[in-house]
């Protein structure tokens, strides 16, 4: 339900008669403001009127006001006509586009960085012809085999690389560009990530085919000879004993957790009839290797306590894979597996979308690997399709187990038969990261580890504003708990549809707690974007949710979140927990299963505020007004930037599905002209671009660019 604020007027009447009129009217308003609040609380979680047991929680909602934490409740909701005129105003600022045509050309701040960031950097001894600048060789690993490491780690062993050479690192360059902006949202001072390097793409994505690349024997490298499958298994196989060899089954579904679902399909004879799972292993193509190391049993070393994650890359047959999509992949592989001795194993996880059995023909399986993915990704390519997501699942309706609702179904499925993962990301292929992938991924993995639960889930659906909110922990920390009021989030929710597998909190009330529990405990859920409240929002997808009710509570009534864009990392005990209650018959929406199973299962949940630009100069205020626009300062709820008819603000920022700035931003950077700026050209007077490290999406088809194309409208948004 939407509610509007709307103001009221006495026209034509005497001044005694108006004033009166006027208090009347106010005093109405707010009383029916204020029952409209407590009505949408109550209808959103029935159950929480009751005290809870120790642990849960009043209310999954913040929607109730309290007098010592109030808000405006006569403030209307500001419009999207608003806040098109504020936007048509930037359009004259000068600052406007200050994120569009950065270049080497124009670093500065070259030497700020912390201690530990200089660590990471050495000189390469090496020039190149585009800039006075030396590139830097950048190395954010672990000191491997140091005393220390081997303290508390096994050996690590360095692996090759396609071309026979052991993996190398990138390069980067010091500083940053003087025009670029911060941050609207998001920090890398918070997140640890060095704000003063620059990337740029021949340094950056050189080794992985922008350069010409040599083999071990000083020749041209041929890329289709690579099999970055078998590679990721020996770089494994050889750091083996870092990591466990023993996986715990799902726990949370009581029976055998859905693997034998009984199928009407037809079978080979040679092959077991009574579950499509008992051919999952051939998702895996080099499943003979692979099975040689799953079948291992016990620990090979005391201190093989490493945690593995697996990347899923999510593709579909069909899809036409442009070089810089190639080049991409393998820079993935390289610095996130190859390079860590697999402590990351990439997959390319491609959704057949023609109706052809790939469980039990094997010429169907291997026709499509072969036509729909590269030579070179073969080895690393799980098929899979949306007719077996209908037999592991068959209590799942037609409608919710369309791909479209139910990306994580394969998700899921997956990390049931691969146990030896603990983590793993749900990776959107249209996502690009200028920066390095194993150094980005830890700083937001350490970020969600130092969090502290208290005020959590609070502060997960807020878009982080530093020029707004000031410094993440303590100002931002106090100022949402205080506008949560006695609303905080503390545990799972008690809900008779759902018995929490996640921890009772140590302490009765959030209050007594000193910003202990939590921290040092591996987030289950990793965000990019905020967990909003999809309740009111009048966000599209808000209402899909199928299941979770009972005679005394329905459907409707499940408190949720969601985020977009899907790019997430899940636990193996979150993935769990979805695929038991997938089981079972329940089920919300892509964009609200995950963080929605984490808070009614009171499992760790973190929004990390990564960096995110806008090509507009929007101050922090105008940003807290437009994109937290929700009671209390929440990005969900009323006012949501989610709602339809509102979306259109994140057209001008780096992250989002409709954003305009990611392909301009990206095809410069990698050469390709784009609405006036970039190409060969603009180069040879303005020089090289360059960027910090930061997610783009969406970037459906990089390729290079006609003369004169332009991948935005400069309309208002």
């Amino acid at each position: 339900m939407i509610i509007r604020i709307r103001r009221h007027r006495a026209l034509g009447q005497p001044l005694v008669f108006v004033s009166i009129a006027l208090v009347i009217l106010a005093t109405a308003s707010f009383f029916l403001r204020s029952q409209q609040y407590k009505s949408i609380q109550l209808s959103e979680a029935t159950d929480f009127t009751k005290p809870p047991p120790l642990g849960g929680s009043t209310t999954t909602q913040v929607h109730v006001i309290h007098s010592d934490t109030e808000v405006d409740s006569h403030q209307e909701v500001p419009t999207q006509e608003e806040f098109e005129e504020e936007s048509r105003k930037l359009l004259d600022d000068p600052e406007e586009g200050a994120i569009y045509g950065n270049t080497l050309e124009t670093l500065i701040d070259k030497n700020k960085r912390t201690a530990q960031q200089n660590k990471f950097l050495t000189r390469s001894g090496s020039k190149v012809p585009y800039s006075i600048d030396e590139p830097y060789i950048f190395n954010p690993y672990p000191p491997y085999n140091s005393r220390t490491w081997k303290s508390s780690h096994s050996a690590y062993t360095p692996c090759l690389g396609p071309t026979g050479k052991e993996v190398e690192d990138v390069h980067v360059f010091k500083g940053h560009p003087s025009r670029f902006p911060e941050p609207g949202f998001g920090s890398y001072d918070l997140l640890g990530i060095d704000k003063n390097l620059c990337f740029e793409r021949r340094t950056r994505l050189g080794p992985y085919g922008v350069a010409p690349v040599e083999d071990k024997d000083g020749l041209p490298f041929d890329w289709e000879t690579a099999d970055w499958g078998e590679l990721q298994l020996q770089c494994l196989h050889k750091n083996k004993g870092r990591f466990a060899t023993e996986y715990p089954v799902n726990t949370f579904f009581d029976g055998d957790s859905g693997f034998h679902v009984a199928t009407e399909r037809k079978h080979k004879a040679d092959r077991p009839a009574d579950s499509i799972m008992e051919n999952m292993k051939r998702w895996w193509t080099l499943k003979k290797q692979y099975g040689s190391l799953t079948n291992m049993t016990g620990r090979t070393d005391k201190s093989a306590t490493e945690l593995r994650s697996a990347v899923l890359l999510r593709s579909y047959t069909g899809k036409k894979y442009t070089e810089n999509d190639k080049q991409v992949i393998r820079s993935m592989v390289t610095e996130l597996s190859l390079r860590t001795g697999g402590q990351y194993q990439v997959f390319l996880f491609v959704h057949v979308k023609e109706n052809r059995d790939i469980w039990s023909d094997d010429e169907a399986y291997e026709d499509i690997l072969d036509t729909a993915v590269p030579v070179e990704f073969r080895g690393m390519t799980v098929l899979w399709d949306e007719a077996s997501m209908k037999l592991v699942y068959p209590k799942l309706s037609k409608e919710a187990i369309q791909v479209h609702n139910a990306q994580f179904l394969s998700v899921q499925v997956f990390m049931q038969k691969f146990r030896e993962f603990d983590f793993v990301w749900n990776w959107e292929l249209d996502s690009r990261l200028t920066g390095h992938h194993y150094d980005f991924l830890t700083k937001l993995v350490d970020f969600s580890r130092k969090q502290p639960r208290k005020g959590l889930w609070e502060r997960n659906e807020r878009f982080y504003i530093p020029s707004y909110h000031g410094d993440y922990d303590t100002v931002f920390r106090k100022s949402v708990e205080q506008a949560a009021g006695q609303d905080s989030i503390w545990g799972a929710p008690n809900l008779p549809v759902v018995n929490p597998i996640g921890p009772k909190p140590p302490l009765p009330a959030p209050e007594l707690d000193r910003y202990e529990w939590g921290v040092g405990e591996e987030a289950d859920l990793i965000t990019l974007s905020p967990m909003f409240n999809p309740i009111d929002s009048n966000w599209v997808l808000r209402d899909q949710v199928w299941g979770y009710q009972s005679d005394a509570f329905p459907g409707k009534d499940l408190p949720r979140r969601a985020t977009i864009i899907t790019q997430v990392r899940l636990s193996r005990k979150l993935v769990d927990a979805m695929h038991a209650g997938n089981l079972r018959g329940n089920h919300v929406g892509s964009e609200m299963v995950a963080p929605t199973t984490a808070l009614v299962h009171g499992l760790k949940a973190v929004y990390a505020p990564m960096p995110v630009f806008f090509d507009r100069p929007w101050n922090g205020t105008q940003l807290a007004r437009w994109f937290n626009g929700g009671p209390r300062g929440q990005s969900g709820g009323l006012g949501s930037a989610m709602g339809w008819g509102r979306e259109g603000r994140f057209q001008g920022a780096t992250w989002y599905f409709r954003a305009v700035p990611p392909p301009r931003l990206y095809n410069n950077w990698m050469g390709y002209e784009d609405t006036g700026v970039g190409g060969t050209e603009w180069e040879r007077s303005h020089g090289r671009p360059c960027l910090p490290a930061m997610f783009l999406h969406p970037l459906k088809d990089v390729r290079p660019t006609p003369k004169g194309y332009s991948s935005e409208s400069r309309l208002p948004y």
